[in-house]
């Protein structure tokens, strides 16, 4: 069966890659832009440099910093009406996931008509949006090289994920060098996500020859930084590292799928604010262990990528060696369970756990996991995960 493979047309990467803005946006012909991003960034003083660049470039900025984690419709309804109101040709969009994923639909939504709801699921834009450069400072999302964007619907509590090649950014400018102050809490949370977007890459239904080499790098990289970039923030080696798997990974999963951590994971988000790393780091563990069977030799070359089984392992025993690998790194990387998570109330929890699966199924990426499973598995994977 033939693969579509897309991933953005100019990938910039390595420090000091943000350098770049200027000139693609000047080799694009692109004069007059509208910088997306969140106000962490503009408290920190990189929004501002980044406006400064482009006046100093000759290109005119205006800029939107009003997404909030997890963007919801209304952050993309208010962004729309600056990019219109601004008259922009494009849209920078700086931060991590959030502002990224804002970005797209902004983006998207200069050439589409509301509502956003109409373009959840896959391939269902119509026409290119905007060009689009995405600067990432966090290196966990992939967004920067994906083709999905994840935005929340806060009238009926859900993620509306959208897959579609019109979402791609035009340019990613990938520079290690924004991470570097990145705090460990935050390192562990993005880093466990790449390794979730490698893993679920790679024992997807929908993997293939294009995109196994590009998970298991993500996979490997996460294994030999993830842990000296969370205790040596300024490592450069691991920072770098760790940026090139949350890219590898990104061009991975949205030229295959994720799975059903993902699909689990949303909900999370959506009815709890939970952060999108945060909640795949606490639902991996339990995930793997109910899928392993369906694919118990990709599982087993995980692990070994990993460094957790030895090659000479039957693959049963390399596999059967990775949820414990999982549960031991979330453990040094002081990630919470779900029930530890002060955002996460047990009876709450209790009573949403259909809505929670239903919701999960809904969105499509647990029908690419290797074991398929029913509305009521994951409803008990919610209360083993917990």
């Amino acid at each position: 069966m033939p693969v579509n493979f897309n991933v953005p047309a100019t990938i910039v990467v390595g420090g000091g890659a943000i350098n770049e803005l200027v000139p693609q946006l000047q080799r694009l012909k692109l004069g007059r832009v509208l910088l997306v991003t969140d106000e962490f960034m503009v408290k920190s003083g990189l929004a501002p440099r980044v406006e400064s660049d482009l006046r100093c470039g000759g290109i005119e900025v205006a800029t939107f910093a009003g997404v909030q984690p997890d963007p919801t419709a209304q952050n993309v309804t208010d962004g729309v009406a600056k990019f219109r109101e601004s008259r922009a040709a494009a849209v920078v969009a700086l931060g991590g996931g959030s502002p990224i994923d804002c970005g797209k639909a902004i983006a998207m939504l200069a050439a589409n008509p509301p509502p956003l709801s109409r373009y959840m699921g896959r391939n269902q834009v119509p026409l290119a949006g905007a060009p689009l450069v995405a600067i990432p400072t966090t290196a966990g999302t992939g967004s920067e090289v994906t083709k999905v964007a994840v935005i929340t619907d806060t009238g009926h509590d859900v993620k509306m994920m959208m897959l579609d090649p019109h979402l791609l950014p035009t340019v990613a400018l990938v520079d290690y060098e924004l991470t570097l102050s990145m705090p460990p809490e935050l390192t562990a949370a993005v880093g466990v996500d790449t390794l979730t977007h490698g893993i679920e890459a790679y024992v997807s239904r929908r993997a293939s020859a294009v995109t196994d080499p590009l998970a298991l790098a993500c996979i490997d990289q996460v294994g030999r930084h993830l842990e000296t970039a969370w205790r040596e923030p300024q490592n450069r080696v691991a920072r770098e590292g760790m940026m090139l798997a949350a890219m590898q990974g990104g061009m991975a999963f949205a030229n295959s799928s994720v799975c059903l951590v993902h699909g689990m994971s949303r909900p999370l988000g959506a009815l709890f604010h939970v952060p999108h790393g945060i909640s795949n780091a606490m639902l991996l563990p339990a995930v793997t262990r109910f899928s392993l069977a369906g694919a118990v030799g990709r599982y087993a070359t995980v692990a070994r990528t990993l460094g957790w089984a030895p090659s000479a392992d039957s693959d049963e025993a390399a596999a059967g060696a990775l949820v414990p690998g999982l549960e031991q790194l979330n453990r040094r990387l002081k990630i919470p369970r779900l029930r530890d998570d002060p955002r996460i109330e047990a009876r709450r929890f209790e009573g949403l756990r259909q809505k929670m699966a239903a919701d999960a199924l809904a969105s499509g990426s647990p029908q690419n996991n290797p074991v398929v499973p029913t509305a009521e598995q994951i409803v008990e994977l919610y209360q083993v995960a917990w």
